[in-house]
């Protein structure tokens, strides 16, 4: 019976963030289509050793694996999937896989150039010990390509699944009285909210933006809402808890991510499973993602915005094109994922 190790700590970190609900969803599905041949252990913090039931093995994370873990000889392969984990196996005999999900520090105006040539090298140390690469998008791929030494090491670009309420939908603290575009995410320069007002200008409808918001880009979006006049439509709500973020994706008018920092994009397919209509940037992942049913924005001008977003509502509106955003939020599936990766865990069980 072959031991693997998946290592799935950010679990324990924000639950607001991607790489929580990427670990999360990736553990769920991975305990529920494991084959009878191997044997899975999350390496989770100790408040999470019941997360993907109590029929699967866990491994206790702590601070000092970083430095040293005794025990990692017992594991056939060893799965770090999130880019910049400090834990790994200590032993060349133990098979090293590695999830890079992006780059998107590059593109944050709060890191410095020495922060971010730190994390790249960092990320390079953890490709030389790797035997064998994952990318949760083509664009990830692409982007380690131009900025670190990828080149001799065997890969496959697994995408993420659509994330589907798991709960009763319930609806949230605010709830707009008219029509409303939604977003989400944590707000950093990278998201790029501080565009969006724009889209208010010549309507009546509010913008409502959830996510973690006591950062300093959060002046800048409040300061171009203000700029436009339409500040007292726009909603900056906070962090949200899962049944309120799909209460709005339900009922939201349209989902708008102007983000040009992104390895995937959950947050797209998300508001795409309820067959809504999405306005994107064009920049890194997001057309994989959206694909020829997202409408984009090739540039964040307020005009050419204005003009993409009626535009795409009047195609939106009169092509109804519901039917086929959905079944493409679902073809994106954990299920599929979960088994991928599987798939590569046993190009090496099989060595």
């Amino acid at each position: 019976m072959s031991n693997i190790l998946v290592d799935l700590h950010r679990t324990g970190g924000n639950s607001y963030n991607g790489l929580y609900h990427f670990c999360y969803q990736l553990g769920k599905h991975l305990a529920s289509e494991t084959p009878g041949d191997m044997h899975l252990h999350f390496y989770v913090p100790k408040n999470q050793r019941s997360l993907f039931g109590k029929n699967v093995h866990y491994v206790t994370q702590y601070s000092l694996h970083k430095y040293f873990h005794q025990l990692t000889g017992r594991f056939d392969i060893w799965h770090v999937a999130t880019t910049l984990s400090w834990y790994r196996p200590y032993g060349s005999k133990t098979a090293n896989i590695y999830t890079i999900h992006d780059l998107n520090f590059l593109f944050e105006e709060e890191y410095t150039q020495a922060i971010k040539t730190r994390y790249l090298s960092l990320i390079q140390q953890r490709i030389n010990r790797a035997d064998y690469l994952t990318f949760i998008s083509e664009f990830a791929r692409r982007q380690a390509m131009e900025h670190l030494n990828v080149e001799s090491k065997p890969y496959r670009i697994i995408y993420n699944g659509c994330n589907v309420p798991e709960q009763i939908i319930a609806p949230p603290g605010h709830i707009p009285d008219k029509p409303f575009l939604f977003s989400i995410g944590q707000f950093h320069s990278r998201k790029n909210f501080h565009v969006l007002p724009a889209l208010l200008v010549g309507n009546d409808y509010e913008l409502i933006i959830a996510g973690m918001n006591d950062f300093p880009y959060t002046a800048r979006v409040i300061e171009q809402a203000k700029e436009l006049d339409v500040m007292d439509r726009v909603k900056l709500i906070g962090a949200i808890s899962e049944q309120e973020k799909f209460w709005y994706y339900k009922n939201c008018l349209a989902f708008a991510f102007p983000s040009v920092g992104e390895g995937f994009g959950l947050p797209v397919l998300e508001a795409m499973y309820f067959g809504k209509p999405v306005f994107l940037s064009r920049h890194t992942s997001l057309p994989e993602v959206g694909g020829d049913l997202a409408y984009y924005f090739d540039d964040f001008d307020p005009r050419c915005m204005k003009a993409v977003f009626e535009n795409g509502m009047h195609h939106y509106e009169c092509k109804r094109p519901q039917e086929k955003i959905i079944q493409r939020a679902k073809s994106f599936n954990w299920k599929n994922a979960a088994d991928e990766y599987l798939e590569v865990y046993r190009k090496f069980l099989d060595k």
